[in-house]
């Protein structure tokens, strides 16, 4: 049976990457709205709901309206804005965040994507914390860097425009509130907020997030050893997945800590970096910002809950 996937936000730098990887699909017919009806609220209803499944590449406004406008009980949807992943009755695309997950993402009517920032997070402290050598409560630091694409066209343009000459290393988010703090905060199984500062550079696109770990106030402080063992255990368990962890090792450096090194697939690489005399700890995580941070991840939803192969069209 050929599936009807409508990508509602066709155009935009996440939907272009979707369309992009789904072309070549035998599997699936891939409906798509004439650019003079983009807006139109009634042309988009009528394809929402001829979909089987509706991807939406819009903002959290347009995200929520698309909702409004299906009216069957039988088109499925995922929503790779940030408006319904915390929402109620909607299931998180995170597919290794758990045992069970990639189950629960298939059987779903509607998934929320992740964002591109919270899967480093989630996938560093939520393993730690269901494995009890993190309390929930504790206090939670998260940086790092994506390429300018997450920021979307606007962003894109700028820094076409401004070439060589734009800033190499842009942090933001420097009111901390940012909008992905509260599927960081659910997902990740802590109490509070992280303390989030994320930064952008002058390149298109791949990311790397640090989770510092400060252990000494702990009853029971975990050694590296046990972190690495905690979150390779975790994602051993998580069926066909895209998450893995590198070995423990004693390195000052590693060429592998480049935010660009798993461009162009769906991988998301964890490494944990440990001083047990000084009970500190780090986990770096490496991925694409366009793949396993977005359209990487929505398609990898999209082939779960067809009940195809999640690897179907992505580059391990």
């Amino acid at each position: 049976m050929v599936a009807r996937v409508f990508i509602d936000g066709e155009v935009g730098t996440t939907g272009l990457q979707i369309r992009e990887r789904l072309a070549m699909r035998g599997d699936l017919e891939l409906l798509s709205i004439p650019e003079e009806s983009r807006k139109d609220p009634a042309a988009r209803a009528d394809f929402l709901n001829k979909a089987d499944i509706a991807i939406l590449c819009l903002p959290d406004a347009a995200a929520k309206e698309s909702v409004t406008l299906i009216e069957n009980d039988t088109t499925r949807v995922i929503d790779a804005s940030s408006a319904h992943r915390v929402a109620e009755g909607w299931a998180y695309g995170f597919a290794e965040m758990d045992r069970n997950q990639s189950d629960v993402i298939a059987a779903s009517l509607r998934v929320a994507n992740p964002g591109c920032w919270p899967q480093g997070l989630i996938a560093s402290v939520r393993p730690l914390v269901a494995a009890e050598l993190l309390p929930s409560d504790f206090a939670v630091n998260f940086h790092g860097i994506s390429g300018y694409s997450g920021g979307g066209k606007g962003m894109i343009a700028e820094y076409d425009s401004l070439g060589v000459s734009a800033n190499v290393l842009a942090p933001y988010g420097l009111g901390f509130n940012h909008k992905h703090l509260p599927e960081m905060t659910e997902y990740a199984l802590i109490e509070r907020a992280p303390l989030f500062t994320p930064t952008v550079g002058n390149y298109y696109t791949g990311m790397l997030t640090v989770v510092p770990l400060n252990l000494a106030a702990l009853d029971k402080v975990p050694t590296g050893a046990e972190i690495h063992a905690a979150l390779s255990d975790h994602y051993a368990n998580a069926p066909d997945g895209f998450v893995d962890v590198a070995p423990l090792e004693a390195l000052e450096r590693s060429d592998e800590l480049n935010p660009q090194a798993l461009n162009d697939t769906n991988r998301l690489r964890l490494h944990v970096f440990a001083n047990d005399a000084r009970a500190q700890a780090a986990i770096i995580a490496v991925y694409d910002n366009l793949g396993k941070g977005a359209s990487g991840a929505a398609v990898q939803n999209l082939n779960l809950m067809l009940g195809v192969d999640q690897t179907t069209s992505l580059a391990a």
